[in-house]
C-alpha cells in the first residue's frame, strides 16, 4: 500500500514564507511525476506546481517566482517551497504522484492535504 503524507502547512502572515513536504511511502518501484495541487472554499483543485522524474518543472502563473517545487528522489519526497505569500494562496495544499508499484502498475495517489492560511 502506498501513502502520501504532507507537512509544513501552517498560519503565516502576508509576505511570509513556509515549505511543504510530501513524503511517499510504501511498496514504490518507480516515483514518475510529483505535483501540488490547492483548493480554497468554493473554488475547484488547480495544479500549483508539477515536477517530472528527470527535474523539469511547471507552475501556474499565479506563483511562478514565488514558490519552488523540488524532490528528493533518494526519500521519496516532494517540496514546495513558497515565498512571498498572498491572503489569496490560504487554501488546502495536496500533493500528488504517479507511482508504480508491483501490484498494481501505475496510479495516482494523493495525499490527505494540509492547510496553509496566509492572514495578518
Amino acid at each position: 500500500q502506498v501513502q502520501l503524507v504532507e507537512s509544513g502547512g501552517g498560519l503565516v502572515q502576508p509576505g511570509g514564507s513556509l515549505r511543504l513536504s510530501c513524503a511517499a511511502s510504501g511498496s514504490i518501484f518507480g516515483l514518475n511525476a510529483m505535483g501540488w495541487y490547492r483548493q480554497a472554499p468554493g473554488k475547484q483543485r488547480e495544479l500549483v506546481a508539477g515536477i517530472t522524474s528527470g527535474g523539469s518543472t511547471n507552475y501556474a502563473d499565479s506563483v511562478k517566482g514565488r514558490f519552488t517545487i523540488s524532490r528528493d528522489n533518494a526519500k521519496n519526497t516532494v517540496y514546495l517551497q513558497m515565498n512571498s505569500l498572498k491572503p489569496e494562496d490560504t487554501a488546502v495544499y495536496y500533493c500528488s504522484a504517479s507511482i508504480v508499484t508491483w501490484r498494481s502498475g501505475i496510479n495516482d495517489y494523493w495525499g490527505q492535504g494540509t492547510q496553509v492560511t496566509v492572514s495578518s
